[in-house]
């Protein structure tokens, strides 16, 4: 069952949580971020990114960025910027986009839970990235950025979150992006309770996004778990290393975004060669300029030389199982691998991939200036996500985007 925890939070003050809010560090790029903190010198980048401190010749990694970043978190907590709560308290978080509202639970989940598999993965990650966020953690003694986790509806936790959000929110403001962001605390002792023991009947939370920062945390927490050990201390599994910052959303209440694909050439095949072969796995529909949003599993839409089609895998083609049922486990393995030669779709430069807020313009756009054909999905859904994480499995790259994304610097979990 999941175990989580209230915390005692570090968080902006009112008047400053609008301009604190920033959007996760891997959103932008060094150039993009540069500029983010060069008109906002309160945004939390600034300490997500602290390569932003310095000129080029600094290298992202460099130790002195990290140093850079503990630095001005601690400014920031001594000048008032950010207060620290005086108790242990829960949040919810509620992002509202486009008028479709979600709201979790801010709270601390178990390093435990994540080695034992009650929080449970659906993506693989990788070393080089997890050792910057290691490294960010370590120095600055702080979760930064929550982790998006998603569980299964409990009818207690909801009653609990719409009595909350009866009272007055801590926060209420609306992002540059047009995302509304509203922030309740739990800080009295029978709900913080209440919270808690509701949790403790969830049998498995799943992360929907943030698996590189979530492996990072649980890193650091098993090192320091080891020093302590090493050091002849005893290790109550309550010091704070043993949990991580994470948001928790009930299932009916996220969306996922479909992740579009785009691809650079069609493998030295002539436009008849290539539709023949499609048309081999594929009921094929032109359907003109009028662009394609699947509206079904198991359907595509393809943008080339100027017009959409429709594009329907044969039932025989379809599968039961977890990770090869899903529409783009489909794509690549009956169109994308053996028609257009995209081998593996991690590092082939051919392929590239578009989230889902971009929309179909950004396909259309991205074919008339550097590719070829573009494919619109319909989008993974949260119950097949829970499906492949049960089944121990991973899936393919680029399954799923989600929307609106979690703001960093509004809850800060020190260690």
């Amino acid at each position: 069952m999941a175990a989580v925890k209230p915390f005692f939070c570090i968080r902006p003050k009112a008047e400053a949580v609008s301009r604190v809010a920033a959007l996760p560090y891997d959103v932008y790029n060094r150039e993009e971020a540069c500029r983010v903190v060069a008109d906002n010198p309160l945004s939390f980048l600034n300490i997500d990114r602290a390569e932003t401190q310095f000129g080029a010749d600094v290298d992202t990694y460099d130790e002195r960025v990290y140093q850079k970043a503990r630095e001005l978190l601690d400014r920031r907590i001594s000048d008032g910027t950010f207060v620290t709560e005086q108790s242990a308290c829960y949040y919810l978080y509620q992002l509202t986009m486009d008028g479709r509202s979600q709201t979790g639970v801010v709270a601390c989940s178990s390093v435990d839970d994540y080695v034992n598999g009650v929080i449970k993965k659906h993506e693989n990650t990788r070393e080089d990235k997890e050792l910057d966020r290691i490294r960010h953690v370590e120095v600055t003694g702080a979760h930064t950025g929550p982790i998006f986790l998603a569980y299964r509806k409990n009818e207690a936790l909801s009653l609990i979150m719409e009595q909350v959000m009866k009272e007055e929110p801590l926060y209420d403001f609306v992002s540059e992006d047009r995302i509304g962001h509203k922030v309740w605390r739990i800080g009295d002792s029978q709900t913080v309770e209440a919270v808690t023991q509701a949790f403790e009947k969830v049998p498995a939370t799943y992360i929907a996004d943030g698996h590189h920062r979530a492996a990072s945390a649980v890193k650091v927490g098993l090192r320091r778990r080891k020093a302590q050990e090493e050091q002849g201390e005893a290790v109550t599994g309550e010091e704070g290393y043993n949990w991580f910052l994470s948001v928790l959303f009930p299932e009916d209440q996220l969306m996922i975004m479909p992740y579009n694909r785009v691809v650079k050439d069609l493998n030295g095949l002539s436009m008849e060669k290539f539709f023949t072969e499609v048309h081999e796995k594929f009921e094929v529909a032109k359907l003109g300029k009028e662009a394609c949003s699947p509206k079904e599993k198991g359907c595509f839409g393809m943008y080339i030389e100027g017009n959409w089609y429709l594009l329907r895998i044969k039932p025989e083609y379809t599968s039961h199982d977890p990770v090869k049922g899903l529409d783009v486990s489909l794509l690549q393995d009956h169109l994308l691998g053996p028609v257009l030669g995209i081998g593996d779709p991690r590092v082939d430069k051919r392929v590239d991939f578009i989230g889902g807020i971009r929309g179909l313009k950004e396909l259309e756009r991205r074919v008339e200036k550097d590719m070829k054909a573009a494919f619109s999905m319909y989008p993974t859904s949260i119950q097949e996500l829970f499906a492949v994480a049960d089944a121990g499995m991973l899936m393919p790259p680029k399954s799923t985007w989600f929307e609106p994304k979690l703001r960093s610097g509004i809850f800060i979990h020190r260690m």
